[in-house]
């Protein structure tokens, strides 16, 4: 049988309890948690029932009881704490959005090959059961010619100006936040595309409030996408082709279910791909099958994809004159 990975879970906020509840419910080893407190770290780990605390990130990618760590902190500390994680000898699952920009993003993936370990994006999207039958479809030639992909990932969050979506030092705005599942969504579909058109508002506190983007693959299809972080949107998807389209349902990104229609509107397939938990799990398991397989990548979403895709937020963000002191001061 292949060795279970021992997980370390670095960060202790929303996204991480979530992760971390995905994970014991599954099965999988969560043995440690470090934060940049030993009270914050005790606190999680006895929430979630975690055997050993780290009151620091040093300590915890140290842990030799630890194979892989969950990178769970802020975005501008993607980088720095995947290197981490990474220079101890740590396979990194890496929450989205994957670094601050694409420099970052290929310096992890750099890092992650000279050292044979696996670096994975936590876009957990790519891996849930609705998504593995699309592009089974998709490969099929059920669809035909893709020719437009739309989605959105609207949400009323805090307004808050010292919440993390709204500040600039965290790395906040929708783009990075909420816009990254629909922009991933249409590279998963239709691949890098050859150009990119955005436009953006911003809030009092120079994030961007509301994107919308236009990704064009030649003359052969288009990807309109739209994200805004302070209202209530539909949270659907749809891939429109040449032989027929698929409607994801609320909540697309999340386990949910579709219904497939052929070129004249019928309806030849409705799939339920809801599961227990949020679906986080089924990332883990791919981490762990890599490391169980000697391999670095998979054609789900590996490394170099996911560096291309933070080339396109690099553009995007251009576009939009959407900056971050820490990248773009100084």
């Amino acid at each position: 049988m292949t060795k279970q990975l021992a997980w370390g879970i670095l960060g202790t906020g929303w996204i991480a309890g979530l992760q971390t509840s995905d994970l014991i419910e599954h099965g999988h080893n969560v043995v440690a948690v470090g934060s940049r407190t030993a009270e914050a770290a005790a606190k999680f780990a006895a929430e979630y029932g975690i055997p050993t605390v780290h009151g620091s990130y040093e300590e915890l990618v140290a842990d030799p009881t630890v194979d892989a760590i969950y990178v769970a902190s802020p975005h501008p500390f993607h980088e720095e704490h995947a290197l981490l994680a990474l220079n101890a000898g740590k396979h990194v699952l890496v929450e989205k959005v994957f670094t601050m920009n694409a420099a970052q993003a290929e310096n992890v993936v750099s890092r992650a090959s000279e050292l044979g370990l696996v670096v994975l994006e936590a876009m957990w999207t790519r891996y849930l059961p609705h998504m593995v039958r699309i592009r089974e479809l998709i490969k099929s030639g059920a669809l035909g010619t893709i020719r437009s992909v739309i989605a959105d990932h609207n949400q009323n969050l805090s307004s808050d100006p010292l919440h993390r979506i709204n500040n600039p030092l965290l790395g906040g705005g929708a783009l990075l936040d909420l816009g990254i599942y629909p922009l991933s969504f249409a590279y998963d579909v239709l691949g890098a595309p050859s150009s990119v058109v955005a436009v953006a508002t911003k809030t009092a506190t120079d994030v961007d409030r509301q994107t919308a983007m236009i990704l064009s693959y030649g003359t052969e299809a288009q990807a309109v996408l739209q994200t805004t972080l302070d209202l209530r949107g539909p949270t659907r998807a749809v891939i429109v082709g040449s032989e027929g389209r698929i409607e994801i349902a609320e909540t697309w990104y999340a386990p949910t279910a579709y219904t497939r229609f052929d070129a004249d509107g019928n309806v030849v397939e409705e799939f339920d791909g809801r599961t227990t938990g949020r679906g986080m799990q089924f990332q883990a398991a791919e981490l762990e099958r890599l490391v169980a397989a000697g391999e670095l990548a998979n054609d789900i979403l590996s490394p170099t994809e996911s560096v291309q895709i933070m080339c396109t937020l690099d553009e995007i963000r251009r576009q939009i004159a959407l900056t971050y002191p820490m990248l773009d001061e100084g």
